[in-house]
């Protein structure tokens, strides 16, 4: 053929119409091919309630059938233990301290990361179809499109591949404060943390039942993708979305708060995009923030370099890979009005938890929470005197740190931080928590007050621009870890900063040192009743009343009076709820007149302050599909 032939511009328009079919078919054909994608998730347990993970567990059949075909894995977490904060570690890839998501209920909503879209707007981005049934109970904004449908998968496109994420709240904590809880044994299992008593054994009874109807709904979802044809298309992935529902897991960073089941359904066609054959469990550690980028993984979608996860499934995850993943850290803020600032770190077999307000106690009241009978009955147990050791530690302060083994002790109450076996452990998480803290870096370190003033237009940029001071107060918070004389001069140096934070920590130092610091009686004295700064008087007052120093309740009545934002006055109710069920003891005459700013969680705590329902002032905005 002439070499001017090859140039001829009629030949080249038939061959690149020739190839056009081709092109649009590899095109589409790559969107086709992509697997479709299920979220099933169980509202309020933790893997401690399901036979497949614990032999004290419910049997699951449906859940037990997809484990068969797929991947069970046994060290699975939520990064919080509770809802809103940890879904949206879920829909985002990021830590929630990080991003400014960490508190539940949320004051306001905040902004995401810059650039960062959540997993739902990420894959409907990359022409997936999205569906939602139906919780959206996040704690950022996010303005783009994000779901296409409320309900299932039926209004996409034909071939269009699909992501569906559906819970189900049959499990949820509400469940036993209206559940029939009927007879039970000696027999029946009750966690070595609570005391064992006909009523908590009818809960535990109760709430596998609970579990069990659960898995029947789960199995009804799964019977009708595979009606559809679309099982082999499909990855399943069902989980708790932290753990419960029991008192004293939901709301606490301990395993039955964190440690939730998983398991993924793995379809025979898509078996090369997993390390693992079917039917197999896995040891390997996997936290919710490892979910979204797992997901865009799995779809063959870029993920977004704002996450903090990494892949446990998907191109590029290999056997190897999953094997040396060990670790997960664990975080607990505000849950509706109580507060309390914990953060956990779990390597291999060992537990390490910070409590950065030891002087709280775990079971503080809490409206919500209360409503459960086996909560009334515990904490009247308690007032009795009549709980063992082991379930007592729920209403005592608690330590500064913590260390358990947790092969040996899954419901964490035999504490080895003090056991000279363990200093190399302790020290090296200790350690590794402190870090990561930094990295983050934590902006729980501030008030959430300040947080909502200074912070939550852009959470992220806020914590880069304060990084260096937020390592500072992460440095005198753990002064407590010190000894004394060590911590002495440097808690000194802090209470007489011009920084109002630094002051602030430091006197939480001192009130986790309790009369070991009294030396520093004065200085609070003068600090409870100046200091320009409102959270800072209330540390002050709460020093002085712990150790028995002054009767603060002038100085936390005269806050409650003049404090400016809501988020002030509720962190002081806090102290006045800790002052008055635990020690000193003190009697509140709290009206709600007292209060210049309410909003409904400050209803809640006065609520129980004064024994009835306050007026509530009207809510900000109307919120759907949001429950505890």
């Amino acid at each position: 053929m002439p070499i001017r032939l090859l140039f001829n511009p009629f030949l080249l328009s038939l061959l690149f119409l020739s190839l056009v079919p081709s092109f649009i078919f590899a095109q589409s054909g790559s969107l086709l091919t992509r697997p479709n994608i299920v979220l099933l998730i169980s509202e309020d347990n933790s893997k401690h309630y399901l036979k497949h993970f614990d032999p004290n567990g419910a049997p699951t059949p449906h859940i037990e059938k997809l484990a068969s075909q797929g991947i069970t894995f046994t060290r699975a977490f939520s990064n919080f233990p509770v809802c809103s904060a940890a879904r949206s570690v879920l829909a985002t890839g990021c830590y929630g301290s990080r991003i400014g998501t960490q508190f539940h209920r949320k004051y306001k909503p905040v902004p995401l990361p810059d650039g960062l879209a959540p997993i739902a707007a990420l894959m409907r981005k990359a022409g997936y179809y999205t569906s939602n049934k139906t919780k959206t109970d996040y704690n950022f904004t996010f303005k783009g499109p994000s779901w296409h449908s409320k309900k299932d998968w039926h209004g996409r496109k034909p071939g269009q591949p699909f992501f569906h994420k559906q819970s189900f709240g049959v499990s949820h904590e509400s469940a036993l404060h209206r559940a029939n809880t009927g007879g039970t044994d000696q027999k029946t299992f009750v966690a070595p943390c609570h005391p064992n008593t006909p009523l908590f054994r009818q809960a535990n009874l109760a709430y596998k039942r609970i579990v069990q109807r659960m898995d029947t709904q789960i199995g009804t979802v799964v019977s009708r993708l595979k009606k559809e044809g679309l099982l082999e298309q499909t990855f399943i992935f069902y989980f708790g979305d932290h753990g419960g529902v029991l008192p004293g897991s939901k709301g606490y960073a301990y395993e039955t708060g964190l440690h939730i089941p998983l398991v993924v359904r793995i379809p025979e066609k898509y078996q090369h995009l997993v390390p693992l054959k079917p039917n197999t469990r896995s040891n390997a550690f996997i936290s919710f923030i490892d979910f979204a980028p797992t997901i865009l993984n799995l779809a063959g979608i870029p993920i977004p370099n704002q996450m903090d996860g990494k892949p446990f499934l998907g191109k590029g995850v290999t056997q190897k890979n999953l094997s040396t993943r060990d670790e997960t850290f664990g975080f607990a803020d505000r849950f509706d009005e109580k507060y309390d600032f914990v953060r956990t770190i779990r390597k291999a077999n060992f537990k390490y938890i910070r409590s950065y307000q030891p002087f709280n106690f775990d079971g503080l009241w809490n409206n919500y929470r209360y409503r459960m009978k086996a909560y009334k009955e515990w904490w009247t147990l308690f007032k009795a005197g009549k709980l063992n050791k082991q379930a007592a530690l729920f209403f005592q302060p608690r330590p500064a740190e913590a260390l358990y083994d947790i092969s040996k002790d899954p419901y964490e109450v035999n504490n080895l931080a003090a056991d000279p076996a363990h200093v190399k452990t302790l020290a090296d998480l200790r350690n590794r928590l402190t870090q990561k803290m930094k990295s983050l870096p934590d902006l729980s370190f501030y008030p959430e007050s300040h947080l909502a003033k200074h912070a939550f237009s852009n959470p992220t940029q806020f914590g880069h621009t304060h990084k260096s001071e937020i390592a500072k107060l992460i440095d005198i918070a753990n002064l407590s870890l010190l000894p004394f004389p060590k911590a002495k001069p440097h808690i000194q140096s802090a209470l007489t900063s011009s920084n109002p934070w630094h002051r602030y920590w430091a006197l939480i130092a001192c009130s986790s040192f309790s009369k070991q610091a009294s030396q520093f009686i004065n200085r609070a004295k003068t600090l409870a009743a100046k200091d320009p700064e409102p959270l800072v008087r209330v540390r002050a007052a709460e020093f002085l009343a712990l150790i028995g120093a002054a009767d603060s309740r002038p100085v936390l009545m005269d806050v409650l009076a003049t404090a400016n934002h809501p988020l002030e006055a509720l962190l002081t109710l806090n102290t006045v709820v800790l002052l008055r069920d635990g020690k000193p003891g003190y009697k509140f005459n709290i009206t709600q007149a007292d209060i210049r700013t309410r909003d409904a969680l400050i209803s809640r705590r006065l609520e129980y302050l004064i024994g009835k329902p306050a007026k509530r002032r009207p809510k900000r905005n109307k919120r759907k599909n949001q429950q505890r």
